[in-house]
């Protein structure tokens, strides 16, 4: 096969891997977009806390691109780079690449964009070291 997507690789860091599960299932039993989106969400505030070397808070998905299902058996894997540090905010850009069958066969099936805000210990904004 050799496609875009199998044949481009991944940007940025692999952050998190994780197996696609049945209860994971949308009705057409593919994998629900919700819980691909959280897995990103995991992901990007992983790199996000690395980086602002602290707690932070999801504010904005600035964008989010389904490309292709996710399959019961797919490894999600979920590359993240900074994309923008801001005083209190961070931009992480995001690649979810699914391994067919947990094999080496990646395809790309979700990019997107998510903004965190960096906290203090009392949940208030805070700015981001340099």
């Amino acid at each position: 096969m050799t496609t875009e997507t199998s044949i481009t690789e991944p940007k940025g860091a692999l952050t998190i891997r994780t197996l696609a599960m049945p209860a994971d299932t949308n009705p057409a039993g593919d994998i629900f977009g919700g819980w691909v989106l959280s897995q990103m969400d995991i992901a990007g505030s992983i790199c996000a806390v690395e980086r602002v070397q602290g707690r932070v808070a999801t504010v904005a998905v600035e964008a989010m691109t389904f490309i292709a299902p996710v399959k019961v058996g797919d490894v999600l894997c979920v590359y993240t780079s900074i994309e923008r540090v801001g005083n209190t905010s961070i931009t992480i850009a995001m690649e979810a690449w699914a391994r067919r069958n947990r094999l080496a066969d990646r395809v790309k099936v979700t990019e997107g964009r998510f903004v965190y805000v960096a906290l203090d210990e009392h949940g208030q904004k805070r700015v981001i070291p340099r």
